[in-house]
C-alpha cells in the first residue's frame, strides 16, 4: 500500500481522536496518580475532635484523610482515589467514598470495599499530639 494523502489524513484523523480516548482510559490502579499527600512529617492537619469516632475527616489540602474507626484510633491514608486520582469525597457508613466513579475504601486499612479501584489508599502515618492530629 502506497502512501497516499487520504491515507495521511486518514492515519492523522484516527490519532487525533483515538489518542484522548485512550488517555482517559489509561489511568492505573497503581496509585502513583502524581497527586500524592502533600502533607510534610509533623504538618498540624487539625483537633483530634473533628474526627469522628467511627468515621473520618478529609485535609483536602494536603490530600490526606484521618479515620477513627474506634475511639482514640487514628489511621491515615491518601485522600487521592487509586482508580482515577479523584480526591476521595466524603467518609461515612464505615467507609471513604469517592463519588467520581463509585469506589469505596475501608476506614480501617484502606483497603478496597468497592470497585471500580482494585487497590487501596496508601497509609500515611498520622498521630495524636496532645488532641491536635499531626502527620507523623
Amino acid at each position: 500500500m502506497s502512501l497516499t494523502r487520504r491515507n495521511t489524513l486518514t492515519g492523522a484523523a484516527a490519532i487525533g481522536v483515538g489518542v484522548p480516548i485512550l488517555a482517559a482510559c489509561g489511568a492505573s490502579d497503581s496509585g502513583s496518580t502524581g497527586s500524592a499527600p502533600t502533607a510534610a512529617a509533623g504538618e498540624k492537619l487539625g483537633p483530634a475532635s473533628d474526627v469522628p469516632v467511627g468515621g473520618g475527616t478529609i485535609y483536602a489540602d494536603q490530600k490526606v484523610v484521618v479515620t477513627q474507626p474506634s475511639q482514640g484510633d487514628f489511621k491515615g491514608f491518601s485522600a487521592v482515589c487509586t482508580h482515577q486520582g479523584c480526591l476521595v469525597s466524603n467518609v461515612e457508613g464505615g467507609t471513604i467514598n469517592c463519588t467520581c466513579h463509585g469506589s469505596k475504601f475501608s476506614i480501617d486499612d484502606g483497603s478496597v470495599v468497592n470497585g471500580p479501584a482494585t487497590s487501596g489508599l496508601p497509609a500515611v502515618g498520622v498521630a495524636d499530639q496532645g488532641g491536635q492530629i499531626t502527620t507523623a
